[in-house]
């Protein structure tokens, strides 16, 4: 079947082509058909309660996201008809400031206290708008307001809230991401040339790899939507994951050529030896991905879906497209050749053997602080914090956060009909709650003990609607921070104690609920990608040692790579360790794979263990040199150009662990697999010697 295949690739390389390009038109129609979700909070289950109140506040009371506007040293009567401008742009619901309360007429200084600590800052010369709009943050038509908020607000005027850090969010990738992908191949590409004995070769690989790419993002529109981190890593992670399957076809290529003259049957030779390798070495990189699948986190599952599913488009391109494209080229390609410009690892490799006790100590002693400081290391979960800070939307929530003491606004939807003094007493305790510096409630305007029955519409507009209560709890500590993630809790046990059955919500809430979600997250995705791999590797080697071996060795390098951040005394986002734990584990346990294969090839030839493990150290060291550094290459493209901070430490640690993986496995798990080979003897079926190959030997002498 897969020799059928590969002659009717290698004899029709136009029509192959010609069928890969037709295919890139309805790709990029889905490219750009694919929403982008800016909103990692919209990721959290649906069964929470906060994720229930957000829904409430669409639904009931039509503030499905919001923004605050901030007006500096303006009169009254002005910022009226600021707000009145407001309340035209299309998706904005509302615009709340002080004159829903009170007469715009009565001076500031003469405003009761509760509106003034609302709606002022500290020193009264500057004032706030709430703004509410129809849709969530992530929403397009929420982003053109937003737009057009700012295209007539004014230089007096500074926009905050979660919907204009989304805005501007959208805004800093959507103009840096193609400048990640042209960075990463530029890099790729010289790397490639100084690897490959072709100048041609590298652009011919990365054009192939870069059609899986499109027809990889262009098919993401099935899915809805994807996240912008996905949007921002995918094309990058499966250049660098891919790779080493064009280069192992056309290695193997090269080596058929030797054997025959006619390239098109050399070509056919090596799709039909390659496929079945690819497709079994990509296993442990979709698994790895596949991993990420089951966070409760959807992120988890919009990010390990479309990496999956880039892997899988990577293997077919490369024996499909590549192999035509390779043959219609063939001339340029081979016509301009040089020698490969890769350093020999002979040394080094004999150096590591011979010092083998040592590096075995070494191994042991760094084990231990290498799993202390991961588990360590400090990270964050506000979004604002992974942004620049002289972002408009960053300046203005500082500028909340020193004038107005409010970073972060909290929401609490009760049932109407709640007794208005249990609801006092609720209110106040929260409002003494530290960090809190005000409460926007119906309590708040009209005081225990009288009927709401009275109260203004415009108060009612605000508060309360369809039988339920609005109250608005604003804190100066920062969303995700630990002095925010406490007094969620502290309000919830106030919250529980007065209206068990009330809904509560807003970034502070969801993102405290997020903190325990990504942390139970972190250990499923860890133990599934272990668990995934560790079982293929297994049944590949036939063995209980081996997968231990190879996947402890890259689990210490894993635990290096997320290290760092500790010893640099720095956070990084909660996403960047989940998804390096899946990933790195998934796409340079190939490294190992590869040198234990080949040491169990060498020991069949030989009974020197010594000659057997040098030969296929030194073997194995180019290709995962080269597979590391353009991984390496691709990957810290894009962190040296990147303001996401998010984005910039995926990739950091991406590129830094391919680097760390290549180095333990040629370096410290080579020796380790001398010392453990008896072991390793002991343990897998046909070790050094195929069982299989020996029985059919027997069997046909037995005829004979």
């Amino acid at each position: 079947m897969i020799e059928k295949f590969a002659r009717i690739i290698t004899k029709h390389p136009k029509t192959v082509v010609l069928i890969a390009v037709l295919l890139l038109v309805p790709s990029a129609f889905g490219y750009f058909a694919t929403p982008i979700n800016y909103d990692i909070l919209s990721y959290l289950p649906e069964d929470i309660n906060s994720v229930q109140g957000t829904k409430m506040l669409d639904t009931v009371f039509k503030q499905a996201s919001s923004a605050i506007l901030i007006i500096n040293d303006m009169p009254p009567k002005d910022v009226l008809k600021v707000k009145d401008r407001m309340e035209q742009i299309d998706s904005v619901t509302n615009v709340t400031w002080y004159d829903n309360l009170a007469d715009i007429s009565i001076p500031v200084d003469a405003l009761p206290d509760v509106l003034k600590s609302i709606f002022y800052s500290k020193d009264g010369k500057s004032t706030l708008l709430l703004i509410n709009f129809e849709n969530d943050s992530a929403n397009e038509k929420t982003m053109n307001a937003i737009k057009e908020i700012r295209s007539v607000m004014g230089k007096q005027c500074m926009l905050s809230g979660m919907s204009a850090i989304m805005a501007d969010t959208k805004a800093l990738a959507d103009r840096e991401a193609p400048l990640y992908i042209a960075f990463a191949i530029a890099l790729a590409l010289i790397v490639m040339s100084f690897t490959m004995e072709s100048w041609v070769l590298p652009f011919v690989l990365l054009t192939a790899l870069g059609f899986a790419v499109v027809y990889n993002m262009g098919t993401n529109f099935v899915f809805g939507s994807i996240s912008y981190i996905t949007q921002c890593i995918a094309a990058i992670l499966q250049l660098g994951v891919t790779m080493d399957y064009s280069v192992f076809l056309i290695d193997r290529f090269d080596e058929e050529k030797r054997k025959t003259d006619d390239r098109q049957l050399a070509m056919e030779r090596a799709v039909t030896s390659t496929f079945t390798a690819l497709l079994g070495s990509s296993l442990t990189t979709v698994f790895g991905f596949l991993a990420l699948c089951f966070m409760s986190l959807t992120l988890g599952f919009d990010i390990g879906i479309v990496m999956a599913k880039g892997v899988l488009f990577g293997i077919i391109t490369v024996t499909t497209f590549l192999p035509s494209l390779v043959l219609l080229l063939y001339k340029y390609i081979y016509k301009f050749k040089h020698k490969k410009m890769v350093p020999k690892f002979d040394g080094i490799n004999k150096f590591m053997l011979k010092h083998r006790k040592a590096v075995a100590i070494i191994f042991l002693i760094l084990i231990v602080p290498a799993i202390i400081a991961q588990s360590n290391v400090k990270q964050y979960y506000n979004v604002s914090t992974s942004l620049p800070e002289d972002l408009d939307s960053v300046v203005a929530l500082n500028k909340l956060k020193n004038d107005f003491g409010m970073v972060t606004t909290h929401f609490l939807i009760v049932d109407a009909d709640t007794p208005s003094g249990k609801l006092s007493r609720m209110v106040g305790e929260i409002d003494d709650l530290d960090g809190i510096t005000n409460v926007i409630a119906v309590n708040t305007f009209i005081g225990a003990g009288i009927s709401d029955s009275i109260l203004p519409d415009k108060i009612k507009a605000i508060c309360q609607k369809d039988g339920k209560s609005l109250m608005m709890i604003n804190s100066e500590y920062v969303a995700a921070s630990d002095e925010s993630n406490e007094q969620v809790e502290q309000m919830r046990a106030i919250i529980n104690k007065y209206a068990p059955d009330s809904y509560f919500t807003g970034e502070g809430v969801l993102t405290s609920d997020l903190i325990g979600i990504a942390s139970h997250d972190f250990e499923v995705t860890s133990f599934i990608s272990i668990a995934a791999i560790f079982i293929l590797i297994a049944i590949a080697f036939k063995s209980v040692s081996i997968p231990v071996i190879l996947v402890s060795f890259i689990e210490f390098a894993i635990f290096v790579n997320k290290s760092f951040p500790f010893f640099e005394g720095i956070s990084v986002s909660f996403i960047a360790p989940i998804v390096i734990g899946c990933v790195q584990l998934g796409a340079t346990v190939d490294y190992a794979i590869l040198l234990a294969t080949r040491f169990r090839e060498e020991l069949r030839k030989t009974d020197d263990k010594q000659t057997a493990l040098l030969t296929a150290a030194n073997a194995s060291c180019v290709s995962v040199f080269q597979s590391a550094l353009v991984f390496f290459s691709a990957t810290f493209g894009v962190y040296a150009i990147c303001d996401i901070a998010i984005i910039k430490e995926i990739c950091s640690m991406l590129a830094r662990g391919s680097v760390i993986s290549a180095i333990v496995i040629l370096f410290v798990m080579s020796p380790m697999l001398y010392i453990l080979e008896g072991l390793i003897n002991k343990t897998t079926w046909g070790w050094r010697e195929d069982k299989t190959l020996f029985k059919k030997k027997n069997n046909k002498e037995i005829n004979e």
